[in-house]
This record gives structure tokens, sequence and C-alpha cells, in this order.
């Protein structure tokens, strides 16, 4: 069968014009690997590395035992608190469960009768399904220190467990994701239409004419992203609007905390987006460039895959993405009312890496013309 010539030819062209350029062969055959290697070894669906805390009682060896259990598991890692309140240590992100005994301590309760016993175990339910993974483990836990080291039937009531389910009582799926996929539309919007900025003027030509016009390095960058700043922050509201009217999600903190911490993470979006178009030289490669960062950081954000299962490295990367901390924030401010030190603390970051980016690109900037 002859091959049509005009089709060989089309074909040639394309390959010849997609694969002649180094950065686009780099985006077509090594990012594709790399990002199944990261991905491989960082994503896991398995819940672990819980923080727990305990309050206990003098003697109160049973939930002594209940808590070495627990982190003898691998499922559990004790939390580092800062307060005694254990309200206070899942509102600040401090612990993810907290085991809190009765007045007089779980050992000497027990002792009181059957029945007697109560242990009540508070959650972060935040995260849904990190959530009943939690109250799953503890409860096997519970069954196996009732049959070790109480020797009683694990259907024995000698302990009434009970469980509290804190920032979402009826553990909807809906307030633990929409959250995360508000954060992810205002990445794409900005990210994606930033980054064809500038590579849109180098690829019709126009951007020698921007170069040579009266004007300083700042004020193009800035005339080239404040819009998309402003388009950012117009679906804040909207997107906002659909997560609490369409789909309930609470509101609990401040609206003033929320819009700003929305500014310095579209900033730092749109800072990201620039850098990018300022790399690249058509906008076919800044698409490209903005979905191979978008990809990995919307992955790596703890969004659908806890970022306590990652193992260190990865970890460590996780937390160099701006939406990592968006995304914890927002959780923090609609679901928890918004702690002041988890704010602050994200936002300072935030700031840091959007400055740091500025700076990049306007230094890249000045050495592309010169």
């Amino acid at each position: 069968m002859r091959l049509n010539a005009t089709l060989l030819g089309f074909v040639k062209k394309e390959f010849a014009q997609a694969l002649r350029d180094p950065k686009m062969r780099m985006l077509l055959f090594v990012a594709p690997v790399m990002q199944m290697t990261l991905f491989g070894v960082a994503i896991s669906s398995d819940v672990k590395n819980v923080r727990l805390t305990y309050h206990p009682r003098p003697n109160d060896t049973v939930l002594q035992h209940v808590y070495e259990r627990a982190l003898s598991s691998g499922w559990f890692v004790p939390a580092q608190v800062t307060t005694t309140d254990p309200f206070e240590q899942i509102k600040n992100g401090e612990a993810d469960a907290v085991l809190v005994p009765p007045p007089e301590g779980l050992t000497q309760s027990i002792g009181q009768g059957e029945g007697s016993g109560q242990l009540q175990l508070l959650i972060n339910a935040s995260n849904v399904l990190r959530a009943q993974s939690t109250e799953s483990y503890i409860k096997s836990i519970m069954a196996e220190v009732l049959k070790t080291d109480l020797h009683l039937l694990p259907t024995s009531s000698a302990i009434q467990f009970e469980m509290r389910i804190l920032y979402n009582p009826t553990s909807r799926t809906a307030i633990f994701m929409v959250p995360g996929v508000m954060s992810m539309l205002i990445c794409l919007i900005t990210i994606l239409l930033t980054s064809m900025s500038i590579s849109r003027e180098k690829e019709t030509g126009t951007f020698e004419m921007l170069v040579s016009a009266p004007t300083k390095p700042w004020e193009l960058i800035l005339g080239k992203t404040l819009p998309y700043i402003i388009l950012g922050m117009s679906n804040v509201p909207l997107i906002l609007g659909v997560a609490v009217f369409a789909f309930g999600i609470p509101m609990k903190g401040s609206l003033l905390v929320l819009f700003f911490s929305a500014f310095i993470f579209v900033c730092t979006t749109v800072a990201i987006g620039t850098l990018i178009s300022i790399l690249t030289r058509t906008q076919q490669q800044s698409m490209m460039g903005g979905f191979l960062f978008l990809f990995p950081a919307i992955q790596l954000s703890g969004l659908t895959f806890p970022l306590e299962n990652m193992p260190p490295l990865m970890k460590a990367v996780a937390y160099l993405n701006p939406l990592t901390y968006f995304l914890e924030m927002l959780r923090n401010i609609m679901l928890k009312g918004g702690d002041w030190k988890v704010i602050g603390s994200h936002l300072f970051v935030l700031l840091l890496m959007g400055t740091a980016l500025t700076v990049t690109s306007f230094k890249l900037f000045k050495t592309n013309l010169s």
C-alpha cells in the first residue's frame, strides 16, 4: 500500500516542528518519566503517621497501654503539642487525634464495674478518609488491649468507646474536597493564563516592539501580570459562593482573612506563571510548562493524598509547593475558624515564595533584554 505523499509530508513537518526545540523534547520525554518516578514513590492512599496524643492520669496503665500499642502499630506517631487543651491541639493542627479518658482515669474507671470505663477519641475530620481510618485503627487497638492486657473478650463492654468528630461531624466528603478544588481552580486559572502572556508576545513578534518602547522592565512585567492578579481575585468570590451556597461548605472564619490569603496566593501563582512565560518562547511551551508544574503541585498538595504518607524527601518537595500552604489555610479558615498561628506562618511562607519568584523573574527578564 503506497503512502499518500502529501500526508507523509505533513506528518514529517509536524514531527520536525514539535521536536526541533530541546525544551519541547524535555517536556515530552523526560518530564513524564520524572513524574511517574516521583508519584510512584510519593503517592500512597494508606493512612499512616497519624499524629496522636493523650491526656494521662496518674497510674492510668490501661490508657498508657492503648497509647503505646497505637505508636507501635506503625499507624500513629506522637504529636508534638504546646497546649493541654485537646480541642486546641486539633484546631491548631498539632494533633490529628486525641485520647481523652474520664477524670478519674481509664484504669480506675474500669475498676468501678462493667461498662464504667469510658474513653473519648477526638478526631480532626476535615480529611474524611483519614478520620475514618483513624477510628478503625483505634478500635482494633482497643480490642487488642482488651484481649491481651485485660484478658477480656473483644466484645466485652468493659470500655465504652466514644468518638467525637470535629469540623466535619457528618463525615461529608464534599467538606474535605471542595476547599481543595477551590485552591486548584485558582491555581489553574492564574498559572495557565499568566504563563502565556509574555510568550504570546514572543511568538507573534510584538515582544521586540514592547522592549523597544520607552518603558522600564518593572513596568512591562507589572503591566503583563497585574490583569491576571485581578482576574484571579475576581474568581475567588465566585468559587467561594458556589462552595458555600451550592455545596453547603461552612464558612466559620473571617472573609477578610480568606480574601487576603487568596490575594497573597494569587500573587505567588502569577509569579510562577510569569517565570514560566519568561523561560519559554512559544505558547505551546508555556502551556506544557504550566501543566508540568501544575500536575505535581496538585498531587503533592494534600488535595487527594495525605502529606504524612510521603517519604521525607517527597514531603520536603511538597512543602516547597505554594498550593500546599493555601489549601491548608483555606481548610483552616473555612472549617476551623482560622487559627492565627497556622494562618500567620503559612502567609509568611507564601510571601517569601512570591518575593523570591518575582525577583528571579525580574532578573531573568533583564538578562533576556541585554
